[in-house]
């Protein structure tokens, strides 16, 4: 498989540090063309500026590669649409999006606010909408685009204090879902990652020996691979500390007990069964449900 990005677009959102930043600067160094997009925010999303994204692309020309800086917010769709036609002009086309920029405010459900709810559910997951749509017109014609969307433990798995968080990031995974099937017929792969890295992001949630072992670096690797030519698409891969793994969202076989009276007593008794992972699949598509389902009341009437 090539990982060689030369001649490639990139577009990287929160690119002004963390992962973010070591997405940017990888991709440069493998030949991409990248556009650095970062507000300049603080963890939580105030405030902005554009110096944490122009130092990157210092950082990337200084090294000898091309890049440019953008200062939107991924939350406002015709600042976007703005960033994704920067690119345009500046190099003509726009092969990779990576969707990483987010924000954090933390707090237990019970004394979260829906203000922080809403604001840390619009960044991850309508600042990828934002910039999936704004790209897609231009990978559709072009026949060729890579899309990565950041999603993470918390959301595939959940983590105390981050509902909102958690809520966006699995969001994302159902994006990635459909996007990736729409997109195939253009070989638009689209894939998520969920990193394990210390950040601005985690700095303050992780001891330091910890903090040592999940350099940001260590993700990157994974990136670059769903994001390269040869990629995979509708992947879940994890990565952090050099370690890297795959998520799936899987079904079991489950069990037919018909519509009766006394079915919820019969499906309560025989949940364990209906749970048991034994031969589960991962669907090629929501239908799968349905497909099993069905498929499985149809054999059932013919055995009656």
């Amino acid at each position: 498989m090539s990982l060689q990005f030369t001649d490639r677009v990139a577009i990287v959102t929160g690119a002004g540090n963390g992962l973010g930043r070591c997405h940017a600067l990888a991709l440069a160094a493998r030949g991409a063309k990248v556009l650095v997009n970062d507000l300049g925010g603080a963890r939580d999303g105030s405030g902005g500026s554009v110096s944490a994204a122009q130092a990157v692309v210092d950082e990337i020309r200084a090294a000898g590669g091309q890049a440019i800086a953008n200062g939107a917010s991924v939350t406002d769709f015709d600042a976007v649409q703005a960033m994704v036609q920067q690119a345009m002009d500046a190099w003509g086309r726009v092969d990779i999006l990576v969707n990483n920029a987010g924000i954090l405010r933390d707090k237990s459900f019970g004394k979260m606010t829906l203000e922080d709810f809403r604001l840390v559910v619009d960044v991850h997951l309508m600042g990828a909408v934002h910039c999936s749509k704004a790209v897609w017109p231009i990978m559709t014609e072009r026949k060729y685009g890579r899309i990565v969307m950041t999603t993470s433990s918390s959301g595939l798995y959940g983590n105390f204090g981050q509902a909102n968080y958690g809520a966006a990031k699995m969001a994302l995974v159902g994006l990635m879902q459909t996007l990736a099937i729409e997109g195939a017929k253009h070989d638009i792969r689209v894939n998520c990652l969920a990193p394990t890295a210390a950040t601005r992001m985690t700095e303050d949630l992780m001891p330091p020996a910890v903090l040592a072992a999940l350099k940001p670096e260590a993700v990157v690797p994974a990136m670059l691979v769903l994001a390269s030519e040869g990629a995979p698409t509708r992947a879940i891969a994890c990565a952090g500390a050099g370690t890297y793994e795959a998520a799936h969202i899987t079904l079991t076989q489950g069990l037919h007990l018909g519509l009766t009276e006394d079915t919820p007593e019969r499906l309560a008794a025989a949940w364990a069964q209906v749970s048991d992972r034994a031969g589960e699949t991962v669907p090629a598509s929501g239908a799968a449900q349905g497909t099993n389902e069905v498929g499985q009341a149809m054999a059932a009437a013919g055995r009656g």
